[in-house]
């Protein structure tokens, strides 16, 4: 049985990824399901995360590969002796824990049902295994960190990134008022023909626009409750052009409102003692969004089960509409993993 591997390069070598063979227990684990794989979404590995977490530590330096896949879709073949939410024959969907040692993209795996549910009839196995760690990074930015709530007022950083529409798509269902940043006049197209429609779409690929006017003039002067970024610029002379259109860290500041609530995926965010002092006279606050704290913690596991279910539910209702792309063969699996892991915005789905 193959599956996909990486291994961490070293200096600004890129890393590398390989097709390899590898092999399941023969005894099921009390908790444990064996699903055969229907579909497997790709998404960037974070290398540095494997040498930091402590319970990952070995598997990095002895094994030297990674598993690579982990948002899968199926359907169960068999349970162990303790299972009792699944049998036989159930289509389900989740993703796979750091520490597991199965890639998604093998025929069979073994997982604990605690990281799995039912997959909707109407809902895809590829739109479920494509969307499912979006759908997450959306729920846990804007119901676990900001506490979204109906009439609140929330600014998408590039609100057409496969992230940042999941979080439109989100919140316009919860009764928030959304505004979002384009990069290209066809993504604010695209983002201007949504339906529920956002409030105000603002461009930034033209240079032209200044953020914190059109957002204050949205606004009345108030700022928005929520922020949630897709990067940020912490420089002024990035050369870049990814970079470049990314926002300033203190222009985010700055369109926050009283008590108002900045979710980050920058790892690296470095806050000067003047954004502090911003940042306190506005009692905001700032927090990192990790999707990975779910499987590596057992300590919300019923709220994570949860927030799975919800996720696929919303996407069989079409309440969530992620923007699949094109399904790839498990022969391209390695160059599309490539690609993704270069460009992290970017998104890909295994059929097997």
């Amino acid at each position: 049985m193959k599956g996909l591997y990486g291994r961490a390069a070293e200096g600004d070598a890129e890393h590398k990824f390989v097709i390899q063979e590898t092999t399941l227990l023969d005894v099921l684990g009390s908790h444990q399901v064996r699903m055969k794989v229907k579909a497997c979404g790709l998404s960037p590995l974070d290398f540095k995360v494997y040498k930091t977490t402590t319970l990952n530590y070995k598997v990095l330096n002895e094994k030297d590969f990674i598993p690579v896949g982990r948002e899968v879709a199926g359907v169960v073949l068999q349970v162990g002796p303790k299972v009792t939410f699944f049998q036989p024959e159930d289509e389900v969907v989740g993703v796979l824990p750091l520490d597991s040692p199965c890639s998604g993209l093998c025929e069979v795996i073994d997982i604990d049902e605690y990281y799995i549910v039912q997959k909707p009839e109407k809902l895809s196995s590829l739109c479920a295994a494509g969307a499912l760690r979006d759908g997450i990074c959306a729920y846990t930015a804007l119901h676990t960190h900001a506490r979204m709530a109906a009439g609140h007022t929330l600014l998408v950083m590039d609100g057409s990134s496969p992230f940042g529409l999941m979080c439109v798509q989100l919140a316009c269902y919860h009764g928030v008022k959304v505004l979002t940043t384009s990069h290209s006049p066809q993504k604010q197209a695209f983002l201007e023909q949504l339906r529920p429609s956002v409030a105000r779409v603002i461009p930034v690929h033209n240079g032209s626009s200044d953020l914190l006017s059109v957002v204050l003039e949205e606004t009345g002067g108030l700022g928005v409750d929520i922020v949630v970024d897709s990067g940020v610029c912490l420089h002024g002379d990035e050369e870049e052009e990814d970079i470049k259109l990314l926002p300033h860290k203190h222009d985010i500041i700055s369109v926050l409102g009283v008590g108002g609530h900045w979710v980050t995926s920058h790892k690296n965010l470095q806050l000067d003692p003047p954004d502090c002092r911003l940042l306190h006279l506005k009692s905001a606050s700032v927090s990192f969004l990790n999707p990975e704290v779910w499987t590596t913690s057992s300590a919300q596991r019923g709220r994570y089960l949860h927030i799975l279910k919800d996720i696929v539910e919303k996407m069989s209702a079409g309440v969530l509409r992620p923007q699949m792309e094109e399904a790839v063969p498990l022969y391209e699996a390695t160059v599309a993993m490539e690609t993704v892991q270069r460009h992290p915005q970017k998104r890909a789905v295994v059929q097997l």
